[in-house]
């Protein structure tokens, strides 16, 4: 088996290893949309599922997803520990947190954002 460009050789040896890209979070406008919603429709108790995934697909660094991890965690003590029902602490610290994991979950794809990804050198 011989490329046309190179005689002789396989196209196996002369291709890259690396895509030209970076790797992505969202392939369509419709999963963006959906993975950002996943923090506000389950009230944030999935909001650190965005950021494991896209450390598992490459995307971010291990270390967001475990920031976003002991976020949630401390989140909801805080919340459960000062739940009296007299404070409104509790349900503006769940609104902030909720409001955060969205916004950086739709910027996740963005090139202008560059804490906390991989460096990617297309080759």
């Amino acid at each position: 088996m011989s490329n046309s460009q190179s005689p002789g050789l396989s196209p196996y040896v002369t291709t890259t290893l690396m895509p030209a890209s970076r790797p992505r979070m969202f392939n369509t406008r419709t999963a963006q949309v959906l993975w950002t919603l996943l923090p506000i429709l389950t009230v944030a108790f999935a909001a650190a599922v965005p950021f494991v995934a896209a450390a598992v697909k490459g995307v971010v660094k291990p270390w967001i997803a475990g920031v976003y991890i002991c976020a949630e965690i401390a989140v909801f003590g805080v919340v459960l520990g000062v739940a009296d029902g007299k404070s409104p602490v509790p349900g503006f610290l769940l609104v902030l947190f909720i409001t955060v994991a969205a916004t950086h979950t739709s910027l996740m794809d963005s090139e202008r954002v560059t804490v906390g990804k991989l460096r990617w050198e297309g080759r």
